[in-house]
């Protein structure tokens, strides 16, 4: 190690440059502290990317997740347009073809994370969003809370902005092997900090791994796929439908779920055996990224179904008005999950925190939980 390695010093090192690395960058960052990030990779390719880049309020679990969301959406508002983050659209319709499936939709929308929100019978829909399917829609409940952001586009211009202006470090294609503050030991160099944030993202047997290890933390794999549409074809909003009501626990946990839940049971029992709930987003290049199922393992098959594929895009065409358009991209993400939380917060010594987000909602909260760990420490 070089003289001038040993001697750089931070404020605080940031482990992992996905969205919850770089919330908490951001955080430090604008209270004025020196902040250093060092990943692994040479550049962001994990789940931060490979998702639906959808800033997701409305559904999401009460308390935290929720609060978190909330902040998170504003905080993406604000910073994008700076960090010359392109906002896809904003909204979200959830489009209901089920009586049981409306009546969460009520539920919901009388709740106090219900603010804002309404459901819309089928022929307001069809007045407000035509370029959703309309045969066999019963009602739909409309947020303006959500918005979409290109996450593959997003993520490195969110890093690169926080380099230029706010003039944190990147230390890239270099793994952490030692955090004993105040040293950072990596593969190429040795860092010196007061704190240390440790974002490990899917990697549960890294530099994380002693902490997080009697978690019993798994993976879940989903499957997205990017298609396109009929020329000149616009969404009106991010869509979701039936499916997600029994996933997302903004509404799952509500007792008006569990008769939906049943007569999915008998209708789509594949779906929900596949973790299924369609959400449907759209890019600027007009194709629509479409997804998601989930499968849990210690560690996943890297291998794609064709058929989980298949039921995806059925349920497309029962929100869109068209079927089976021509896929032009598909690809397996990864999330961690288990502990029954959606967050995990760990301190294991006063200068460290590992911060987890177990529920595939980083880019929905990420910047909220970087708040919350840094009031809190």
């Amino acid at each position: 190690m070089s003289d001038e390695s040993m001697r750089e010093g931070f404020d605080l090192v940031v482990v992992g440059s996905g969205i919850v690395g770089l919330a908490h960058a951001l955080r430090a960052a604008r209270a004025g502290l020196r902040v250093a990030v060092v990943e692994r990779d040479h550049r962001c390719v994990g789940a931060s990317i490979r998702n639906f880049g959808f800033v997701t309020v409305t559904g999401q679990g009460a308390g935290d997740t929720w609060r978190r969301a909330r902040r998170s959406r504003d905080v993406w508002a604000e910073v994008a347009p700076r960090a010359g983050i392109r906002i896809e659209h904003e909204g979200l319709w959830v489009l209901a073809r089920r009586p049981a499936a409306v009546a969460v939709l009520e539920a919901f929308a009388r709740t106090a994370m219900g603010e804002a929100c309404r459901v819309h019978p089928a022929s307001a829909v069809a007045r407000a969003a035509p370029g959703l399917r309309q045969d066999g829609l019963l009602a739909a409940l409309f947020s303006p809370h959500e918005l979409r952001v290109e996450s593959r586009e997003a993520i490195p211009r969110l890093a690169h902005w926080l380099e230029d202006v706010h003039r944190v470090r990147f230390f890239r294609g270099e793994q952490v092997l030692e955090v004993d503050p105040p040293r950072v030991r990596t593969a190429r160099r040795d860092l010196r900090a007061e704190r240390v944030v440790v974002c490990p993202g899917t990697e549960l047997t890294g530099i994380a791994g002693a902490a997080l290890e009697p978690l019993g933390l798994r993976l879940t794999r989903l499957q997205m796929l990017r298609v396109r549409p009929p020329a000149g074809y616009r969404l009106p909003a991010a869509v979701m439908g039936d499916l997600s009501l029994v996933r997302y626990k903004g509404y799952a946990d509500l007792p008006e779920a569990a008769a939906l839940r049943r007569q999915l049971e008998v209708e789509a029992p594949q779906s929900l055996a596949d973790g299924i709930h369609l959400i449907v987003v759209q890019g600027a290049d007009g194709s629509l990224v479409v997804g998601d199922s989930h499968h849990d393992a210690a560690t996943p098959e890297p291998f794609a179904s064709e058929a989980v594929d298949d039921r995806i895009l059925a349920h497309l065409g029962e929100l869109l008005p068209f079927d089976r358009p021509p896929v032009l991209e598909r690809w397996v993400g990864v999330y961690p999950t288990g502990h029954g939380a959606d967050h995990l917060i760990l301190a294991p010594r006063p200068e460290v925190r590992v911060v987890v987000v177990t529920s595939g909602t980083g880019a929905s909260t990420a910047f909220g939980l970087a708040e919350d760990v840094f009031d809190a420490w």
